[in-house]
């Protein structure tokens, strides 16, 4: 098995964040530091650890939808001592991490987990899972701005996927909306709305392809259903 793979159904990280990790040379196999790209595994007799830690496949798999709330990181952890989204899950024993993440000042819909090729399908772009979200803009989105957005534009020097805007209320000053993208890019939504000359004043992510977040309240969690993963995965 790849070692990012194999990394990934360890849950300690999508097979992308597994890269990182190998190429920040965190992980040993036999005691070799293995730094390389695309190196294989024998699952049933390497002994693979993380930060000199051993770490083995979980076959116990968890999968959880959080509503996040605004002012807590997408992350496993902080050596800042902020809060996580891992504080947030009493009950859970088993290593979750996070399927993309949510910037720190936006809410909604998180998905958790500790299955690696779930968290991949979820998040890689050839996928196209559509993320859903609920925004509040300032200043004034004109119908030509609104229509640019929908098309593929430059961010970060990257050209991206065309948005799919819905406007729910509009005045010269405010407006209310929802927004679909298929990508995860760095605040990618804000921005957009900054090319537009907006800015976003709240955001709140409603729906990951079917799933949506519902009235699961704030700072709660529940796991998915076997359908809800079955649709998730169904690529």
């Amino acid at each position: 098995m790849r070692l990012n793979k194999y990394i990934a159904a360890c849950g300690i990280a999508s097979r992308r964040g597994a890269d990182e990790l190998i190429a920040a040379g965190k992980i040993t196999v036999n005691g070799e530091l293995i730094i390389t790209m695309g190196y294989d595994v024998n699952t049933s007799s390497d002994v693979v650890c993380l930060n000199g830690e051993l770490i083995r496949i979980d076959q116990t798999m968890v999968y959880i939808m959080l509503n996040k709330p605004a002012g807590v990181l997408s992350s496993c952890s902080d050596d800042r001592g902020r809060e996580t989204v891992i504080d947030l899950l009493d009950g859970i024993d088993a290593r979750v991490f996070p399927v993309g993440r949510l910037d720190f000042d936006t809410e909604g819909l998180l998905l958790l987990t500790n299955d690696g090729d779930f968290a991949y399908k979820c998040t890689h772009p050839k996928y196209e899972v559509a993320k859903k979200y609920y925004a509040v803009v300032k200043g004034v989105l004109s119908d030509h701005a609104i229509e640019t957005l929908c098309g593929s534009v430059v961010l970060d020097g990257q050209r991206t996927a065309g948005a799919i805007i819905d406007i729910i209320s509009k005045t010269s000053k405010r407006t209310e909306l929802y927004i679909t993208i298929h990508e995860g890019k760095n605040r990618h939504i804000k921005k957009l709305f900054l090319l537009a000359g907006c800015r976003v004043s709240s955001l709140k992510r409603v729906a990951v392809g079917d799933l949506q977040l519902g009235n699961l309240p704030v700072g709660k969690w529940r796991s998915l259903s076997a359908p809800e993963i079955q649709k998730l995965t169904q690529i």
